[in-house]
């Protein structure tokens, strides 16, 4: 089974959950090299702007998700 089957989520906070496992997924497949990764994450962890960026991509995501879901209206 595929680490993504679908967008589609029984509610929002499933949504919400998917749209962070998409965000961390995208750095994985960007960085595939878990050392630098963790070498990496130092510089950002405590970064007010990286942080603020890292949940604007979940927030993207989020929008995604919900749109698949028809914003859970159904």
């Amino acid at each position: 089974m595929s680490w993504l089957p679908g967008l589609i989520t029984a509610t929002p906070e499933e949504g919400f959950q998917l749209a962070i496992k998409l965000s961390r997924m995208a750095v994985k497949f960007t960085q595939p090299d878990d050392a630098v990764r963790s070498r990496l994450r130092k510089d950002y962890e405590n970064n007010a702007d990286s942080l603020t960026m890292a949940s604007q991509v979940v927030a993207i995501n989020f929008q995604t998700i919900a749109a698949a879901n028809r914003y859970w209206n159904s």
